[in-house]
């Protein structure tokens, strides 16, 4: 009778909580990304210790980077040499400042891309990008290979502030279109983006759009949105964003709403959707002026 009222009690207890042991592990993506700073933090230490409890036996370590020449070079390196060199104590703190982390898991396998920057003590030494493969063990999650890249141009200093950045973007490419700078408009656009304006007919690519609006880009505004609020969501690896914005207009306020996509050339607009916002006061006196709806362009 006792043991069953314990089992009853633990019971009661994991349904009130709603959380159960499984609940409270951390998800495959949290462990590799742990793994990951725990070996910085032995870098910084200076700890081999550290080191060597999250790396795997048979871990691999390469470089690519460009030689004086001008030559790409991939360039191996041993584990062993590795955690002696920055796993002992030094004068300068080895600090490898981590910007972000991408990661993707199958199964027991994850991969962690970051970016970095790497200081000598107080002095920046060189940044790129860092590349691990990291899989699941009997002992837990372990490095099994890293290759990185190195550079000493364009390296982050700061924590970057991507809602910021992308708000500018869009700044930049409203403002564009109010000073008639085809470049900057239409060069912010992906070739496949796609924009639907407030007709009907209004459906175009980028090139279709540029062509369509070259009288208007010809005169020293094409035309002049005014943002009046705008709020971004990003997917978990930060390279696609997706908005919402308020505008005012020449029509009034019109909402706008699109998708934007991280490139190797940048953040680029792969759609956009202009509407104009119509209070529900109004929808029937709209409707009495409004158009016939008329046959929508096909591409």
């Amino acid at each position: 009778m006792k043991k069953s009222i314990i089992l009853i009690l633990t019971l009661i207890t994991a349904i009130t909580t709603g959380k159960t042991q499984k609940d409270t592990l951390p998800s495959a993506e949290q462990a590799a990304i742990t793994v990951v700073k725990t070996l910085f933090d032995g870098m910084r230490a200076g700890d081999s210790t550290i080191l060597r409890a999250v790396l795997h036996p048979e871990a691999h370590l390469q470089s690519s980077f460009t030689n004086k020449e001008g030559i790409p070079v991939l360039r191996g390196g041993s584990i062993d040499a590795w955690v002696k060199s920055v796993g002992t104590p030094h004068e300068q703190v080895y600090d490898e400042k981590i910007w972000s982390y991408k990661v993707r898991v199958d199964g027991n396998m994850a991969s962690v891309w970051t970016d970095y920057t790497f200081y000598l003590g107080e002095k920046l030494s060189h940044c790129g990008v860092n590349a691990f493969h990291i899989v699941n063990t009997a002992d837990g999650w372990k490095v099994a290979h890293i290759t990185d890249t190195r550079r000493k141009k364009d390296c982050i200093t700061a924590v970057p502030n991507l809602q910021e950045s992308l708000n500018d973007f869009m700044n930049a490419w409203h403002k564009a279109a109010a000073t008639a700078d085809e470049n900057i408009f239409f060069g912010s656009m992906a070739a496949d983006g796609i924009y639907i304006g407030t007709d009907a007919t209004e459906k175009w690519k980028r090139d279709e759009m540029k062509e369509w609006s070259k009288k208007y880009f010809d005169k020293d505004s094409a035309w002049d949105f005014t943002t009046i609020d705008r709020a971004f969501y990003l997917s978990d690896d930060e390279e696609t964003a997706w908005f919402e914005e308020s505008l005012d207009t020449w029509m009034g306020v019109c909402r706008g709403s699109g998708v934007l996509e991280l490139t190797k050339e940048g953040w680029k607009i792969k759609h956009y959707h202009l509407a104009v916002a119509v209070p529900n006061d109004n929808v029937d006196a709209y409707l009495k002026i409004a158009a016939p709806s008329s046959k929508i362009k096909k591409h």
